[in-house]
């Protein structure tokens, strides 16, 4: 049977947690040492306080936090990030699960599957992407599972990445 997955938006009350969550080696090791508290606090608080751009979550698996996710407009993003795009309907997606427990047992592609079936219920979305380090074998894994193909290795501000698209599934056809 398939565990049960739901997304909850990201709260002030969820900033220590998330600290802890990304201050855990597993995580670091692709997000970078998230510095301290008051940090995680001042640049999530503004994502809480305005989802214009990007949409923060927690993920939750079975009545349980799984990890964080997040879902952002990738046309206009700034900061040098994906300045060609030219689609507004694609969104950008990035995720970690909270506990090294829960590696590898295909929980991270059945969270990442749910949201993208989430985000593809908003007819405006057109494309969903996400960008891991060129390394993390185990994220690209988990989005190939998922359903994202590797398009090409791109220099993003955070450095090199492989881009990975998961395309609109299209209409059913009716025989």
């Amino acid at each position: 049977m398939q565990p049960d997955f739901s997304f909850t938006p990201l709260t002030t009350a969820d900033l220590t947690l998330l600290h802890e969550w990304m201050s855990r080696p597993h995580w670091a090791e692709w997000w970078g040492e998230p510095g301290p508290l008051h940090a995680i606090q001042a640049e999530y608080g503004a994502l809480i306080a305005d989802t214009t751009k990007v949409q923060p979550y927690i993920a939750w698996v079975g009545g349980r936090r799984l990890g964080y996710i997040q879902s952002y407009v990738a046309m206009g993003s700034g900061g040098g990030w994906w300045e060609e795009e030219t689609d507004p309907g694609v969104r950008g997606i990035d995720q970690s699960i909270a506990h090294p427990a829960d590696l590898g047992r295909g929980l991270g592609t059945g969270m990442v599957k749910a949201f993208v079936k989430m985000l593809f219920s908003d007819a405006q979305v057109t494309r969903i992407q996400t960008d891991p380090d060129p390394r993390n074998a185990r994220a690209i894994r988990c989005y190939q599972k998922a359903g994202f193909q590797p398009i090409r290795e791109v220099t993003t501000p955070d450095g090199p990445a492989l881009l990975m698209t998961c395309e609109r599934p299209g209409p059913l056809l009716l025989s």
